[in-house]
């Protein structure tokens, strides 16, 4: 009986170091975009919850001014205006009987001041308050608020605005 030989020199027995250079080569490509979407997500991410807080912010003013109605011209304010604390929202559990122009100047300084701590420095806002009329019986209240986000392609900042408008009722007759 006669015995093949066979060459086992060249049959190959797993990786060659230059398939694991290579697949290492793809594998480190798709890791670097993971790296870069995850960056870009969390960049969208701060942004996003700015311009939420934003507009739960200014959604947060409407409502003080709803419930204090009678005194909705009082509520106009310009960027400069800070309000004045009249310790009508004092948290302590002592109870301070406010007039409601008081009421007014307190909400303004109560929400101006949160909103400055809740974004961003540079952070302003402005309430402007337009009168009811014979034809409008309900005055417009807009509330802007105006801050800076970084833009990371200019490295600058960014001036960002949000700005909403509401028909508030001034009288019970409404």
């Amino acid at each position: 009986m006669k015995k093949q030989c066979t060459n086992t020199m060249f049959k190959q027995h797993g990786f060659s170091l230059i398939e694991a250079i290579v697949a290492f080569l793809i594998l480190s490509i798709g890791m670097l975009g993971i790296a870069s979407l995850q960056l870009i997500s969390l960049k969208s991410g701060r942004v996003a919850e700015l311009r939420t807080v934003a507009v739960i912010k200014a959604e947060e003013v409407l409502e003080r001014i709803r419930t204090n109605q009678l005194q909705v011209l009082a509520y106009a304010s310009d960027v400069g205006n800070l309000g004045t604390d009249n310790g009508c929202n004092d948290y302590t559990g002592s109870i301070n009987v406010c007039t409601s122009t008081e009421m007014a100047a307190d909400d303004i300084y109560n929400w101006k001041l949160d909103l400055t701590n809740s974004l961003p420095g540079g952070t302003t806002a402005a309430i402007v308050v337009v009168a009811p009329t014979s034809k409008n019986p309900t005055a417009t209240v807009t509330v802007t608020i105006n801050w800076q986000e970084r833009n990371a392609e200019t490295q600058t900042m960014d001036d960002m605005s949000y700005s909403v408008s509401s028909h508030i009722c001034n009288n019970t007759s409404c």
